[in-house]
């Protein structure tokens, strides 16, 4: 795609948005994974839009992602929009398809996107329902999303990736999760195309490499923010352990009730946090 379409595209749909929440800027943007986006129901004064209703936002087809973009003020004060689900690229879409709806965050003008996923655990000292700071990741997906003509008005051709997770907002989820007396695990997440999930030796390949836990989006994401100067904070809930460390099979059944049984502490975990970001510097 001609990087003048893009740009155009990303014109229509911020302006939908912003005739729908006129006066509304967000300061955070929030990729609510499987099962994890009942935290934007918890947002006031809230705007809500399908994404059927903006033109080129990629729809989801899974289970567990409501398709629906809030806009509202967390605990009175901190302007936020939550995207309630998120695409993948195993759905069908395009690589830049996959990362439209972060273009279309940083558009609005957050100064931090918060990525959230549910993921497999790969690190033997993981249990179910853990959740994993991420500190950073493993493209292993065999796509990019600034695949194709770059414009230099959305971010420079090459972007650095050093700290695609910011070191600061690290520091402030510890603090978060100590404060919360949440257990915070920290790892690599490795993200691969999907839908089929991995086998044993994938996952010992993937131990071996470095990673801490795996799953099917989040990083597109986060290369895209990168790409356009945001800073990245990102939480996996481990509602799995990965193929080869249990007897049990795998399933997205297994994901969404993991995801459901742990929402509350997670909830309180993101809630924490936020109050924490938008604390004055």
């Amino acid at each position: 795609m001609a990087s003048s379409d893009l740009v155009s595209r990303l014109d229509a749909c911020e302006q939908t948005i912003r005739r729908r929440a006129p006066g509304f800027s967000p300061r955070v943007g929030l990729i609510l994974g499987s099962g994890l986006g009942a935290f934007a129901d918890t947002l006031e004064r809230a705007v809500a839009i399908d994404y059927a209703e903006l033109r080129d936002f990629p729809r989801s087809s899974v289970v567990g992602h409501a398709g629906r973009l809030v806009l509202g003020y967390h605990r009175g004060t901190l302007p936020v929009v939550a995207m309630q689900g998120r695409v993948h690229f195993y759905e069908g879409y395009q690589p830049w398809q996959v990362g439209f709806p972060t273009r279309v965050l940083c558009r609005l003008g957050i100064e931090a996107l918060v990525v959230t996923n549910a993921a497999g655990g790969i690190n033997t000292g993981f249990a179910v329902g853990d959740l994993m700071a991420i500190t950073d990741h493993l493209n292993l997906a065999g796509y990019n999303p600034l695949v194709g003509p770059n414009d230099e008005a959305l971010g420079p051709r090459f972007p650095d990736m050093s700290h695609a997770y910011d070191p600061g907002f690290l520091a402030t989820l510890r603090s978060s999760a100590s404060s919360e007396g949440v257990l915070l695990r920290e790892g690599v997440y490795a993200s691969l195309s999907g839908p089929s999930y991995e086998t044993p030796a994938e996952i010992r390949m993937l131990r071996g490499l470095g990673a801490d836990a795996v799953g099917m989006s989040t990083v597109p994401e986060v290369i895209v923010a990168a790409h356009m100067g945001v800073k990245v904070a990102g939480i996996s809930c481990i509602t799995n352990l990965a193929a080869g460390l249990s007897k049990q099979k795998l399933s997205h059944d297994e994901v969404s009730e993991t995801a459901d049984r742990v929402k509350g502490v997670f909830t309180r975990l993101l809630a924490r946090f936020l109050s924490d970001l938008g604390q004055p510097t």
